[in-house]
């Protein structure tokens, strides 16, 4: 996937319109980010009708924070993506990623269920001409929305062979932490294993895990940092 966004420049970032009260890091959005902010594509204001739609898939919890809700349409024929509409109850950033998350479904006649499920939050911050780092993991709430979506309706297609599985791979046996709890630290800007450590306590009661947290960081971070 190529895009011809223009990217933050150091002189943009000189002059960041936001900064953190807390830490003092300065946040720049680009201009395309800025105007899927205040002009969201495909973005859906009521519950729709029963039967608008084939599948819904929901990430978040409305009691913690950050919750997205993915709605699809989907050509059975095709095999295409006829309509895709979002509701968030999140940040900025999770609002303008979503809004070109769903363009970039549903653009062109719709994408083929397996190109979309192919879709990085690397490309959808490549599309707004990046997000800050702190703000990454907004991107990454459709994704996982959408492919919980399309496992609906796969289901209810009785496409049982398509079913995406995630498996999670336990690193420390004593506190029971996955490698899918140290990919959410990294994408919440865990950086270093003190940083991961700081977040989750990992490996501290179990050292010999630390060699392959430290591998998994670096996995993450180049995957979405990279």
């Amino acid at each position: 996937m190529t895009t011809n966004a223009k990217k933050i420049t150091a002189r943009q970032m000189a002059n960041a319109e936001i900064v953190n009260e807390h830490t003092g890091e300065k946040w720049v959005y680009s201009d395309i980010v800025k105007d899927h902010f205040f002009n969201p594509r495909n973005l859906l204001l009521e519950d729709p009708k029963e039967g608008e739609f084939d599948a819904v898939g929901m990430v978040g919890s409305p009691a913690c924070g950050d919750v997205m809700k993915i709605w699809i349409k989907v050509d059975r024929t095709s095999d295409t993506i006829r309509d895709l509409k979002w509701q968030t109850f999140g940040c900025g950033s999770a609002i303008a990623s979503t809004s070109m998350f769903s363009v970039m479904c549903t653009e062109d006649g719709g994408m083929v269920l397996t190109d979309a499920l192919k879709i990085k939050p690397q490309h959808v911050m490549e599309r707004l001409a990046g997000l800050p780092n702190r703000k990454i993991h907004c991107s990454v709430l459709a994704d996982k929305a959408f492919r919980k979506a399309v496992n609906e309706y796969f289901r209810a297609s009785a496409q049982h062979e398509r079913v995406l599985v995630e498996h999670a791979r336990v690193i420390d046996a004593r506190l029971n932490i996955t490698d899918k709890d140290i990919e959410e630290a990294v994408l919440e800007g865990a950086q270093t294993l003190e940083d991961v450590q700081q977040k989750l306590k990992v490996g501290v009661g179990d050292p010999e895990s630390i060699p392959e947290i430290e591998q998994l960081i670096r996995f993450y971070h180049e995957k979405y940092y990279g």
